[in-house]
């Protein structure tokens, strides 16, 4: 507790250079892909380590490869594939060529060629033609892959969204696996796909020239996720901060990651998005909420990210609700746990009534002020109308439904202070039934 004494007897000008100096270390690991997925260098059973000893042999032996890297979004695939490619620009300064496509952009043959034969001339500073036709760019393709292998210098093709290559004739992939099994070529080619399986969509021509190796990227667990948080933002002992300071925020840290609340945090952030990046922007918020004074993070900063990166516009809509606007709104949540598949204007006044009359409550309001309650929240676009048909139909009876869940509803009936308990007992006996 050393530091913590320290720290009372400077004034906040004083601590404040070390909270600074600590928040912007923070930052710039989050900000380094080289710093994120550093510890994947250090493990032998990677993808990352399976993926450069499979280019680097390829490179080093001057033979041909291909690989399929797959896995969903936002698993770390394309990550992984650029910390090889850059660790083996520095080992073969001289060796290496890389060509990338995107099935987004150049699933056209005759785009993809064009693509091809113009990163090739800028690579080995050569002039582009722009009026090439396809098959001179397929012949220009080959012809470089053959002069690149007697140089002994290997192209890398990076083929993302690799499925949608493989739609139509695939006229590009058999060109280039073709290309491949020629002795004077040296290339690999690596596909990336969110697709598991990708391969089988591949013509039997093609996928008879094909590797058919494949590394597969899983999600991350939740502890994968927490060692990943431990590794950016405990601090270095041998860093250039104070001693006593880097001690006490590794201990306040540990203490956050073993408490009960952090673990909650963590299940509500994975729930709608487990991958690295939103990892990132949930942790540089976290960052962009330490305590300057005291330079600690607490666990409120952990609480307030998660809070700003759930906010969502319609939950700030519905805490402007007048109390006649949640009826309906309870109203209607109601009509569709009962599973009524249409409901109007007319029939969520009849469940409106029959609230009244089983509870007795004093917030009764008239038909009139009812629809214009009805029609506002229409323009605020949390209720519309279930179909297009009947537009020349009046309001009152054309079919709506709901735009927000029971959850939001529940969630704002909460943060609502104005808010009867009848609604908020209303809507809990019907979530719990």
């Amino acid at each position: 507790q050393s530091w913590l004494r320290h720290c009372q007897q400077l004034t906040p000008m004083a601590a404040a250079p070390v909270a600074s100096q600590a928040q912007a270390v923070l930052r710039g690991r989050l900000c380094d892909p080289a710093f994120v997925h550093s510890r994947l260098r250090s493990s032998p059973d990677t993808n990352y380590s399976k993926l450069k000893y499979l280019v680097s042999s390829s490179v080093s032996e001057a033979c041909n490869n291909s690989v399929l890297l797959l896995g969903p979004r936002g698993c770390g695939k394309g990550a992984v594939l650029d910390m090889v490619l850059e660790d083996l620009k520095e080992e073969h300064p001289d060796a290496i060529s890389v060509i990338r496509l995107n099935g987004m952009l150049h699933s056209d043959d005759n785009c993809a060629t064009k693509e091809i034969a113009r990163q090739l001339c800028l690579e080995h500073q050569l002039s582009f033609s722009k009026m090439a036709s396809s098959d001179d760019n397929t012949e220009f393709m080959i012809d470089m892959l053959r002069e690149c292998g007697l140089a002994h210098k290997t192209v890398i093709f990076v083929l993302e969204e690799f499925d949608l290559f493989a739609q139509g004739k695939q006229r590009l992939l058999y060109s280039l696996l073709d290309a491949m099994q020629s002795l004077t070529s040296q290339a690999v080619v690596i596909g990336l796909s969110c697709r598991l399986d990708a391969d089988q969509l591949l013509e039997k021509r093609v996928r008879s020239r094909f590797s058919h190796r494949k590394l597969l990227f899983v999600p991350s667990s939740l502890d994968d996720i927490q060692r990943l948080m431990e590794h950016l933002l405990m601090l270095d002992k041998d860093s250039s901060l104070p001693t006593n300071y880097v001690t006490e925020y590794n201990s306040r840290l540990t203490s956050i990651f073993s408490n009960k609340k952090f673990k909650g945090v963590l299940d509500s952030l994975t729930d709608t998005d487990a991958t690295t990046s939103n990892i990132l922007r949930f942790l540089f918020r976290v960052v962009s909420y330490m305590d300057m004074e005291s330079g600690f993070l607490s666990m409120e900063c952990f609480t307030d990210a998660l809070s700003s990166m759930q906010r969502q516009p319609k939950m700030d809509s519905l805490q402007d609700l007048s109390i006649l606007e949640l009826y309906i709104l309870v109203c209607m949540n109601r009509l569709e746990d009962k599973e009524q598949k249409s409901y109007n204007f007319n029939t969520i006044m009849k469940e409106y009534k029959s609230i009244q009359d089983a509870y007795k409550t004093s917030d009764k309001y008239a038909t009139t002020v009812c629809f214009r309650a009805f029609e506002h929240l229409l323009d605020r676009e949390l209720i519309t109308f279930a179909d297009t048909k009947g537009r020349n139909v009046a309001l009152e009876y054309r079919p709506v439904k709901l735009l927000i869940s029971s959850r939001e509803l529940a969630q704002s009936l909460k943060l609502n202070t104005t808010c009867p308990a009848v609604l908020q007992k209303l809507l809990d006996r019907e979530r719990y039934m």
